[in-house]
């Protein structure tokens, strides 16, 4: 009986170290010592979250910036359209707007 309870041990020692080997390689795919030594370095993950602020920002600007100049173009288009009630809408929209940045 001493046999099989060392066999039935070992067999579960081994399992053990399986299963910590896959945590440990599943900790490592998703940088987990990346991540604690930006913990330890509060300036540095500071500038991190600061740079990707701007760049977040920055890409909403030109996003937003680009969706609205389309938008305009568009509107412009339906315009020549001569649909009769959306178009007057739509004019006044666009002259209101081109009022506001100043091209006449």
């Amino acid at each position: 009986m001493k046999k099989n309870d060392q066999d039935v041990q070992v067999e579960l020692l081994l399992r053990l170290n399986r299963k910590l080997e896959e945590m440990a390689e599943t900790m490592h795919k998703i940088g987990v010592a990346e991540y604690i030594e930006m913990l330890r370095h509060p300036r540095r993950l500071f500038w991190i979250n600061f740079w990707s602020g701007v760049a977040r920002g920055l890409g909403m600007a030109i996003g937003f910036t680009i969706l609205a100049a389309l938008v305009l173009y568009l509107l412009q288009r339906a315009i020549l359209l001569n649909l009769p009630v959306i178009g007057d809408f739509i004019a006044d929209i666009v002259q209101i707007v081109q009022k506001q940045l100043g091209v006449d």
